[in-house]
């Protein structure tokens, strides 16, 4: 066991949080525990979710009502404009000019390419060390899993991506490489010494993103969490029997 307390890493419980230099949306909802669609919308920020240092976030817990329903709802129609042409309403309307009903009427569905999957592949153990500490569910309990090793040993991917953060802004979790794997999931890599890649960047399962290190806290390791639709998972039960 780690003898650093887990609930140093960075938590935002208040209604409302200025934005930090070096942050991102993404950063933001990481903190807060939150889906990040969810805090877009709270905050009407469109894509590619640009904030800036300064500005002030309202931020919502993803216990309160409604969240959930709004996230499976987002889901279902981010990326989607529908183009209808509705039988009843031109048989109703132009009715003296046709005569009768349409009954050809096609039905227009435009759909935006989504880059990211609908599902993750294959997951794949970010660190080759030992895990040093598994996930809690008690409230100030390690919220992923943490890899013992080498100052400089290897940090990868856990899954195939886009890196949506990567710097040292975020309290409690030194350098941090946070990668979105499609709209649901997320998996973020702490402590390390070193990162190499930076935001924006697509990153392959198996690639090196970073280098195990000791920033943020006490001892060489590798913090590796994944959340799901903003809320910490078991990464066990995501990786592979080893």
């Amino acid at each position: 066991m780690s003898i650093y307390d887990h609930s140093a890493k960075g938590s935002l419980k208040s209604s409302q949080y200025v934005v930090q230099p070096g942050e991102t949306l993404y950063a933001i909802a990481w903190q807060a525990g939150i889906d990040f669609r969810h805090l877009a919308r709270l905050n009407n920020i469109n894509e590619p979710f640009q904030i800036f240092p300064g500005q002030v976030i309202s931020l919502q817990s993803s216990k309160d009502k409604g969240s959930d329903n709004d996230t499976k709802k987002q889901v279902v129609t981010s990326g989607i404009g529908i183009a209808i042409n509705n039988k009843k309403t031109i048989a109703n309307e132009n009715s003296g000019e046709y005569g009768k009903t349409q009954q050809d009427q096609k039905v227009l569905i435009i759909k935006e390419k989504d880059p990211f999957p609908t599902k993750v592949r294959q997951w794949r153990y970010p660190s080759k060390g030992n895990i040093i500490e598994k996930y809690s569910t008690k409230e100030n309990g390690n919220k992923g899993i943490d890899f013992g090793g080498k100052a400089g040993d290897p940090i990868i991917a856990a899954a195939d991506g886009k890196v949506v953060y990567s710097g040292g802004a975020l309290r409690g979790y030194g350098n941090l490489v946070i990668v979105k794997h499609n709209n649901d999931y997320l998996s973020a890599y702490a402590h390390n010494r070193s990162i190499n890649v930076k935001e924006q960047d697509w990153v392959k399962a198996g690639q090196v993103i970073a280098e195990m290190g000791d920033s943020g806290t006490d001892s060489i390791k590798l913090h590796f969490e994944i959340r799901h639709r903003g809320r910490s998972v078991n990464p066990l039960k995501y990786l592979p029997r080893r």
